[in-house]
């Protein structure tokens, strides 16, 4: 007799290997798919395992003495039987692995919501009577990108065809959606693009660097206008659709093609995201005002030019003190943890988080305020260029390499902690051989949604030439194990590009580093 473990899973959870709820009286994926819920084991179940051992035996030629290899099978006491349960589809599997993974729920311990409505709206979305276009879009834009997660995770291209076509048919649906303006306003057409937003980053197939559906997100906010922030279904779409779009504006250097930071307004400045998107969203239009006086500058230089570099310098300084006041204004669950796992090595201490979708958005702030110091760099290196006086490193804002080696480091600190490799205390929370940083195969405990996060602001480190070799083998092997393991593959892409995209970044080593007379020090 052997103990069957203490997991109550429903039956139904069980037979499809994956996570339960235990909700009562129904588990919540049995209530996705609209199935009855057939109940949960005991808590303490015994199962006689006596067949299955004298298999074993028979195939192994080593009976016990005094044992036959004929035994009566009526003399085996039968095992406890239960109904028998339909066995589940491959969509329905895939789509309870990618909500795990991509969702959020109010029960997950989870400082930020991340898509939680998804899986109540997918549930809806499933009954197809009556028939509703925007509907079946998003029913077929979940399934494509459930099961490319899936099928990513297992490594089954047959799951990754079958994906492909309901990624085909929820494209065709969102472009009909998109020729209406009363269809392309609705919650289930912005959530379509983002699944396939999602499609194309799990399946690794951009085209290029840039999203193709960086576009279609700028319009659809400016169609929904400050009306889609009155819900948390709203709010968190846009968050998603901003989010995407912006770190391409500031990553690529891209530039908007529609004007959305007038809904940016509306957002409430006391919940920490809103105020961070809010401080992103003036650094995009100062980049953007940057880039254009830049190109100005090369051909004609005058009194007004010199006049406007110095106003996008003291916005870029006022940027800065924002971001500063941001970290100071937060409420204690979201302050960073400084650990010291082992006192006995001569390693940095880790830098762990209440939470893990905490941990995403201080990346994501840090990858920010590096750009700002990248800008201000530049602003400092043109007008120096311009008059001829150069400003000491100690200057307000300015972009000392203390500060801006800090960040990168800090980054790397959090790593382990975001990728779930240690828990709040610094724990390891896999086998010694898998924590180990050189380990690229070692599978991340975190969950998908929280490491997608952390994406594009690690490739800007490692594409910036601004990390150490030692931080940046550290980077691309974080991104190697989220493309590999996790199978988002845009991460494996940008972990390949970062060198080739490096020559083309404009690095804040030229404009710190000039001659000594000059009073300016060299990032070393």
């Amino acid at each position: 007799m052997v103990y069957c473990g203490r997991s109550r899973g429903c039956y139904l959870c069980r037979k499809r290997k994956i996570k339960c709820d235990e909700a009562l009286p129904e588990c919540g994926n049995c209530r996705i798919y609209g199935r009855p819920c057939p109940g949960y084991r005991l808590e303490s179940i015994f199962r006689n395992e006596t067949s299955k051992v004298e298999q074993l035996v028979k195939k192994s030629g080593a009976l016990p003495h005094g044992s036959q290899s004929g035994g009566r099978r009526d003399s085996i006491i039968p095992s406890p039987s239960v109904s028998p349960i339909a066995d589940s589809t491959w969509e329905e599997r895939a789509a309870c692995y990618f909500f795990d993974q991509y969702t959020s729920g109010e029960g997950d311990d989870e400082a930020i919501s991340y898509l939680s409505f998804l899986p109540s709206l997918y549930a809806v979305c499933r009954d197809k009577r009556p028939h509703n276009p925007t509907k079946t879009t998003l029913r077929l834009a979940v399934d494509a990108t459930a099961l490319m997660t899936l099928s990513s995770h297992i490594n089954a291209p047959p799951l990754a065809l079958r994906a492909r076509e309901y990624y085909g048919s929820a494209l065709r649906g969102l472009r009909e959606a998109l020729a209406t303006q009363t269809q392309a306003v609705k919650d289930e057409t912005l959530a379509t693009m983002v699944l396939l937003a999602l499609f194309e980053d799990i399946a690794g197939e951009r085209n290029g660097l840039a999203s193709s559906h960086a576009a279609g997100f700028e319009l659809l906010m400016k169609l929904r206008g400050e009306g889609q922030l009155g819900n948390a279904q709203g709010r968190d779409l846009f968050h998603f659709a901003y989010t995407h779009t912006h770190v391409e504006i500031l990553a690529l250097r891209e530039k908007p093609r529609y004007d959305t930071d007038w809904i940016v307004e509306s957002l409430n400045g006391e919940d920490p995201v809103a105020r961070l998107i809010l401080i992103a969203s003036k650094l995009s239009q100062l980049f953007l005002a940057t880039s254009s006086l830049q190109a100005a500058t090369s051909t004609l230089l005058n009194t007004d030019t010199i006049s406007q570099l110095t106003v996008l310098l003291l916005t870029c300084r006022q940027i800065d003190l924002e971001l500063t006041s941001w970290t100071q204004d937060l409420p204690e669950r979201w302050l960073p943890l400084v650990i010291y796992a082992d006192k006995s090595t001569a390693k940095e201490p880790l830098i762990t988080y209440h939470h893990l979708s905490i941990a995403s958005v201080w990346t994501y702030y840090r990858a920010v305020h590096i750009v700002t110091h990248v800008i201000t760099a530049e602003l400092r290196r043109t007008l120096a260029a311009a008059t001829g006086r150069f400003e000491p490193l100690d200057e307000p804002g300015s972009p000392t390499p203390a500060n801006i080696m800090k960040m990168i480091a800090d980054i790397c600190r959090s790593i382990p902690f975001c990728v779930g490799d240690v828990d709040i205390m610094g724990n390891p929370t896999t086998a010694p051989s898998s924590f180990s940083s050189s380990s690229s195969e070692a599978k991340p405990r975190a969950r998908a949604f929280s490491v997608y996060s952390m994406i594009w602001p690690l490739w800007y480190i490692l594409s910036s030439g601004l990390a150490t070799p030692s931080q940046e083998d550290q980077i691309r092997n974080c991104l190697g194990r989220i493309g590999s393991v996790l199978g988002i593959k845009l991460a494996l892409i940008l972990a390949e590009n970062a060198s080739n995209q490096r020559n083309s970044q404009i690095s804040i080593m030229d404009p710190l580093a000039t001659n000594a007379g000059n009073g300016i020090g060299r990032l070393d």
